[in-house]
């Protein structure tokens, strides 16, 4: 395709690095359409589905990622939250094509889901990555901090909010079918190094794929996966208080702590699996 008869609907290095959003794309009568995630997960971003769900019928959607990380605490209520729904997961990069009958959407395979955008990726109920994408993963460390992490200064209560950050991603990790694998592949790398690049053996060894069959995730003609409402939703208030629905159910997952923001930069080497030392 050439850029005259087609257009990225997200996923450029700007996009990835911008706070996440939520669309959802139509693609035709004869398939049905998915929810594109865009962007790093930050403190609004459980709200933002919230909002963007409202009036859609999301259960058993399929999600689209193309994401740089963010947060580790508010990906785990935005995963549990995607779980719930049952939706499927893949990685791709929504493209619109335009022709003279109007815009078709596809998904394009060469996408990136890095750090906890992997651990969104383990929500979905059935999990697809194409040959193309790029999964890659590290530890999660203090946010404000992990651009010169060597350099930086700590507390006790910094290792404490840490250490504490792991368990409830350990917890969710296995509660979502993940494998002690994918946790012991993404701790061993330090934020200063290249984010580490899954081979497709280790993709299927963290149980991040479940299906080789993309038809799987993206069905063309199954009346069997709900199609969102497209209806327009009025405009709502953010909820305010000190918990939600949400947090109650997960009260483990309701305040945020950034300390899994992807600052190397998108599209860099990967690391070989050489490189990858233990954590100390």
């Amino acid at each position: 395709m050439t850029s005259g008869n087609s257009a990225h609907a997200g996923g450029t290095l700007e996009e990835r690095k911008m706070p996440m959003r939520f669309n959802w794309v139509g693609c035709g009568p004869d398939c049905h359409g998915w929810v594109s995630a865009v962007g790093i997960v930050t403190a609004d971003s459980p709200q933002d589905f919230e909002d963007f769900a409202r009036g859609r019928e999301l259960n058993g959607a399929t999600l689209v990622l193309d994401s740089s990380g963010g947060s580790v605490n508010d990906s785990i209520t935005l995963g549990r939250r995607f779980r719930d729904l049952g939706m499927l997961t893949t990685v791709g990069t929504t493209i619109l094509n335009r022709n003279p009958n109007g815009n078709r959407a596809s998904v394009a395979p060469e996408a990136y889901c890095e750090s906890m955008c992997v651990f969104l990726l383990l929500s979905g109920k059935t999990r697809y990555v194409p040959d193309m994408a790029h999964v890659r993963v590290h530890q999660i460390w203090m946010g404000d901090r992990a651009d010169d992490a060597k350099a930086a200064s700590y507390t006790a209560q910094d290792m404490m909010i840490v250490e504490r950050d792991i368990g409830r991603l350990a917890k969710y990790t296995f509660d979502m079918g993940g494998t002690g694998d994918l946790l012991s592949l993404a701790l061993s790398v330090p934020p200063w190094e290249d984010l580490y690049e899954l081979s497709p053996v280790e993709l299927r060894l963290s149980n991040l794929v479940t299906t080789d069959a993309v038809a799987d995730v993206l069905p063309r003609g199954n009346s069997s996966i709900p199609m969102a409402d497209l209806k327009p939703k009025p405009m709502q208030d953010r909820f305010v208080g000190n918990s939600t629905a949400e947090e109650e159910a997960h009260p483990q997952s309701s305040k945020s702590t950034k300390t899994a923001e992807a600052n190397v930069p998108t599209g860099g080497v990967a690391a070989a699996p050489a490189q990858a030392q233990p954590q100390k």
